[in-house]
């Protein structure tokens, strides 16, 4: 199943989403311009260097979430991003989704490197603040459709999923692959995306938006 588009209008334009997706695709064209893993090496979020010393290497938890591995990693999170952000940044107000985002994608990569503390393997890609903004979206717009793209072998139809439906599926998956994944081994970091729903759960509460801002 892939979610094509929301049937969830916004009451404001969104600001953050679009300039997080155009800082993520920019530096993933300057990461393959240049040629070099340095990036990756340097700001990615790699547990054993980021614990031996936190004070100095905190700021990996931030930069990891800008950089992707390929244009199927950057080009997914940010569809995910681009659909189910705008209404909870719409919900939230730019200033606080960006905190918001940012938290989630932090908390995501610690759930992540303290399965494999010692791992040397970068952490990197946006899936765990996305993670975070869907499960704001799964309990803020439970009742909104999601029209998803469903294949069957050569076949495909277009349904109308509630998001509670679509999003829970989604985290229920993603809770059984992290049960069976090593995550000191190189691969995808399921462990991020059930930490970043869970922290997007908390997080959302805590920021107060079952709230609206003030218009």
């Amino acid at each position: 199943m892939f979610p094509l588009y929301d049937e969830n209008p916004t009451q404001r334009q969104a600001v953050v989403v679009p300039l997080l997706i155009l800082a993520c695709v920019g530096i993933f064209f300057y990461q393959l311009a240049t040629g070099d893993a340095q990036p990756i090496r340097q700001f990615g979020m790699i547990p054993a260097v980021l614990f031996a010393n936190p004070g100095r290497e905190w700021g990996r938890l931030l930069g990891s979430q800008f950089l992707h591995g390929n244009l199927v990693h950057l080009f997914s999170n940010m569809w995910f991003l681009w659909i189910f952000g705008n209404n909870v940044e719409d919900r939230l107000g730019s200033g606080r989704f960006l905190g918001f985002y940012l938290a989630c994608g932090a908390i995501a990569a610690l759930a992540q490197g303290l399965a494999a503390p010692q791992s040397n393997i970068p952490l990197i890609g946006a899936s765990g603040a996305i993670a975070g903004v869907m499960g704001a979206y799964a309990v803020c717009f439970p009742r909104a459709r999601i029209v998803t793209a469903v294949f069957l072998l050569i076949f495909f139809t277009l349904v109308r999923i509630p998001a509670i439906v679509y999003l829970g599926l989604w985290i229920v998956f993603e809770i059984v692959r992290a049960s069976q994944a090593n995550p000191g081994l190189p691969g995808v970091a399921y462990l991020a995306h059930v930490g970043g729903f869970g922290a997007g759960l908390v997080l959302w509460w805590a920021m107060g938006g079952n709230r609206e801002i003030d218009r």
